[in-house]
């Protein structure tokens, strides 16, 4: 890595990840409502439809799981590359696929590096990141993922004018270009300083922490002061706890690990996933005939999505993460529900196109633009809110002796309920589409009450001070948020003579700093 690489490139790269997941989230959207697929791959209905797009999901909650131990023993940066490594092989499984079940492998297969990815790349960017930027850092993976959807949702477009195979199999394959590019980029990207320091690299740590956070000053004070703050917690973390799984049910670490799969899971049943994977089937129940036509509003959904998340990376830091949830989640009520009432009134004026044709059209066209609209007002409210602030809260609130196994459960939680999401939503889309969105605004009505209620403030703390919000009562509305610049009842006198120590036994760094 070059002497004075910022840390907004660090996070850049590693964001990479987050295109992957993105492309491999919106690339089958509009591929599903192509003939020349659907002709191919022997028309696959809802159910079998479901299964192709869910099977993604399955391998995203199985890397996730694998995520842990991986990242812990060697190093979030070598994961990244393996999960791009492992999407390489799964995006030409699928451009090679020769039936259902050929191709049903490939996505789960990508799904694997999905896992690994949208694990470890917002534990890596948050462990990098400095504590009054760390909302910004972490954001730039959902923006990476926002990239992604559009450009899937725009070379699928593309990909709708080409006669042949090759209108599917293309969009299928050029997800292995992004997939190269992030794995030889990580190469050069520093490792974790909080890794670094857990494996006892104390000389390795301040050489990056002094290149991330003062151009390559490591001796600089506040440079000194962080390296203190980390070693510091993690040795007071080894005597006070244990790693293991068990300990995330075990007190105080129990109410961060609700709170974290709670938020994964919450952001599921916000419904995005099925207006992004799905969205061309509402857009051809609202009137919508030609497969360009799906894909030219698809695509547009994408950079709505692209747009709506720069407010967050902008400002995150600056709102907070409670105010800014709660300003997405009524949002995301109010446009659903009138999306859920249009998308009624459709079908009834549907129902009643032959009693008068022209009247009928003319409100059906009126009452297509407004539930695009719709669609479109959801995808922006979600975009600077949950779409963020579902992968950056668990990212940051769990000690670094836990991190890794917290964020491999939480992010195991958000596939698992993604799988149950994009499984069903095609189905019930069918059966009654407008009765399945009215569902989704009244599960957020549960959304807005469990943030209101739970989630506290965590802006500008340092990972290492996360324990002193998490001290007071649960109900976080109670709970002032509190600014601290350390942890009590921990001496610096004895870490900063164990980092004497163990920087004249571990010189050896573990490879490219």
């Amino acid at each position: 890595m070059s002497r004075k690489a910022p840390k907004y490139v660090v996070s850049s790269v590693a964001a990479l990840g987050g295109l992957l997941f993105g492309y491999d989230i919106g690339i089958m959207s509009s591929i599903l409502q192509m003939e020349l697929f659907i002709e191919y791959f022997d028309s696959p209905g809802p159910l079998a439809t479901g299964v192709i797009v869910s099977s993604l999901t399955i391998g995203c909650f199985i890397g996730s799981l694998l995520s842990a131990p991986l990242a812990d023993r060697f190093s979030r940066k070598r994961t990244i590359m393996l999960g791009a490594l492992v999407c390489t092989i799964g995006s030409a499984i699928q451009f090679g696929s020769i039936n259902r079940a050929m191709l049903i492998a490939g996505r789960f297969v990508n799904g694997l590096a999905v896992g690994f990815l949208s694990s470890v790349v917002p534990m890596y960017q948050s462990e990098t990141a400095p504590p009054e930027n760390r909302g910004r850092m972490v954001s730039l993976q959902q923006w990476a993922i926002t990239w992604g959807i559009f450009l899937a949702f725009g070379i699928d477009y593309g990909c709708s004018f080409i006669k042949g195979p090759k209108q599917f199999r293309l969009p299928l394959g050029l997800q292995i270009v992004p997939s190269i590019i992030l794995l030889f980029t990580m190469v050069l990207m520093p490792f974790s300083p909080r890794w670094l320091v857990a494996h006892n690299y104390i000389s390795d740590a301040r050489r990056v922490l002094g290149r991330l956070r003062t151009y390559g000053h490591a001796s600089a004070p506040e440079v000194q002061e962080e390296l203190r703050l980390i070693h510091e917690t993690i040795v007071h973390e080894r005597e006070t706890m244990h790693s293991s799984y068990w300990d995330l049910l075990k007190y105080p670490n129990r109410r961060r690990t609700f709170l974290g799969c709670g938020m994964q899971f919450m952001q599921q049943f916000t419904g995005i996933n099925t207006l992004m994977l799905y969205a061309p089937t509402i857009f051809r129940d609202i009137g919508l005939n030609s497969i360009q036509s799906i894909a030219l509003c698809q695509a547009i959904n994408g950079l709505v999505n692209v747009i709506s998340t720069i407010p967050a990376i902008l400002w995150i830091d600056r709102w907070g993460r409670r105010p800014t949830l709660l300003v997405g989640t009524i949002c995301i009520i109010l446009f659903y529900l009138v999306l859920s009432l249009l998308m009624r009134s459709y079908s009834t004026l549907d129902s009643k196109s032959g009693v008068d044709t022209s009247e009928s059209d003319a409100n059906g066209r009126a009452v297509g633009i407004a539930s695009i609209s719709m669609v479109y007002l959801v995808v922006a409210s979600f975009a600077f809110s949950w779409g963020p602030c579902g992968w950056l809260i668990p990212s940051e609130i769990f000690p670094n002796q836990l991190r890794a196994k917290a964020i491999s459960i939480t992010t195991s939680t958000n596939w698992i309920a993604n799988f149950v999401v994009t499984l069903l939503s095609p189905v019930l889309l069918h059966a009654g589409g407008w009765k399945l969105i009215m569902a989704f605004s009244l599960v957020m009505v549960v959304n807005l009450t469990v943030i209101f209620l739970f989630l506290p403030e965590t802006k500008g703390m340092s990972l290492e001070d996360m324990d002193i919000v998490f001290m007071g009562s649960i109900w976080a509305f109670k709970c002032p948020f509190r600014k601290a610049k350390s942890l009590p009842c921990l001496s610096s006198d004895s870490a900063v003579n164990t980092l004497v120590q163990d920087e004249v036994l571990n010189s050896a760094p573990p490879s490219t700093i």
